[in-house]
């Protein structure tokens, strides 16, 4: 047997016959071709109309500008808040309720040394919701003990 040089051998390719049910789904697929042609284009000419005229394409169009063009200063914030969030994500050993705790709250109070107007009327929001929250769950527990 030589190292540097291989016999040649004589390969073909056989091609499997086709199926019943293969022969059956190719004939349907070319019959159905043009109605699913159609329809396709149809969907995606009013799913473009529906998309350039939503409101996601204009918050897009704004969030790419704003990325473009940011204010002094917003990629190191940025930088510090998502540290704020690996870090919080590195604390967060043992429970899943830490692991969703721990970084979304490092990240807010990140984020509320930054931007600390914003950190109080979303903190505004947020507690009226928690209070309308806490005080539908007393009266549901409330209307559970007075039935028993």
């Amino acid at each position: 047997l030589s190292l540097y040089s291989s016999p040649a051998r004589e390969t073909k390719y056989v091609e499997n016959p086709q199926t019943q049910l293969e022969e059956g789904v190719s004939r349907l697929r070319h019959v159905m071709e043009p109605y699913t042609a159609w329809c396709q284009t149809e969907l995606i000419d009013s799913s473009k109309v529906k998309v350039d005229s939503s409101l996601c394409s204009d918050l897009f169009s704004e969030g790419c500008e704003f990325l473009q063009n940011p204010p002094a200063g917003f990629y190191p914030r940025l930088g510090v808040i998502g540290f704020a969030g690996i870090v919080g994500l590195f604390l967060a050993r043992g429970s899943k309720i830490k692991k969703l705790v721990y970084p979304a709250g490092l990240m807010g109070i990140g984020a509320s040394m930054y931007y600390p107007q914003q950190a109080v009327s979303i903190a505004k929001v947020a507690g009226t919701q928690l209070y309308d929250w806490s005080l539908q769950g007393y009266i549901a527990v409330e209307s559970l003990w007075k039935d028993n």
